[in-house]
């Protein structure tokens, strides 16, 4: 049995996949989806996740940006992290203090899980991680048996609208049918001996 969006295998690949154990007609069946998020750290200490859905997020001090870092360092529009396929490319908005990537400035770079980012003076990583996966119901299985041949109740009446034909045979239309047949022959034999009977000479 293979259900619509599961590979044959059962095997899933990539940050948007899906995962199936089929047997018979019993299934559980779970799709995951990666999460993608980008963690702020906190100076003093904590974390603030964001989780990437946008095609594009912007970050800045600026009330405008999709993520907002209320931090002197950061410049109004700071950065953005665009969507290309599965990834997140992080392009640099030519900001005041830089963008770093595990330590090196950058301009533009396709981020990887675990890389450390850091916005002027404010710290950040990004996480790939693969979300929780969501069963679906449990398809059972439901066992019928054939069905009995039932007898027919003895008060059922016949539900089509026209009447129902007769098979017994009537006794009398036999006997009318000779009675007529008779009265025809002899009708035809009078006719007969009429025509040959001659007129007497005078």
């Amino acid at each position: 049995m293979h259900y619509a969006g599961v590979p044959e295998d059962g095997q899933c690949e990539g940050p948007r996949s899906c995962c199936a154990d089929n047997v018979d007609v019993l299934a559980v069946i779970c799709y995951r989806f990666d999460v993608r998020r980008l963690i702020i750290i906190k100076e003093g200490g904590g974390t603030i996740p964001h989780e990437l859905t946008d095609q594009r997020v912007t970050i800045g001090r600026s009330a405008e940006n999709v993520i907002i870092l209320n931090d002197p360092s950061v410049s109004s529009r700071h950065a953005q992290l665009d969507a290309t396929g599965e990834d997140y490319r992080l392009i640099d908005l030519e900001s005041t203090n830089g963008t770093r990537v595990n330590g090196q400035v950058i301009t533009s770079v396709l981020l990887r899980a675990t890389d450390r980012i850091r916005f002027g003076n404010v710290e950040a990583s990004f996480e790939n991680a693969p979300a929780d996966p969501r069963p679906l119901p449990r398809v059972e299985q439901v066992e019928a048996r054939a069905a009995e041949v039932s007898s027919r109740p003895e008060d059922f009446g016949n539900a089509s609208p026209f009447p129902k034909r007769r098979s017994e045979r009537d006794p009398v239309r036999p006997l009318v049918y000779g009675v007529a047949a008779l009265a025809v022959l002899a009708f035809v034999g009078s006719m007969i001996a009429l025509a040959q009977m001659h007129s007497p000479i005078p």
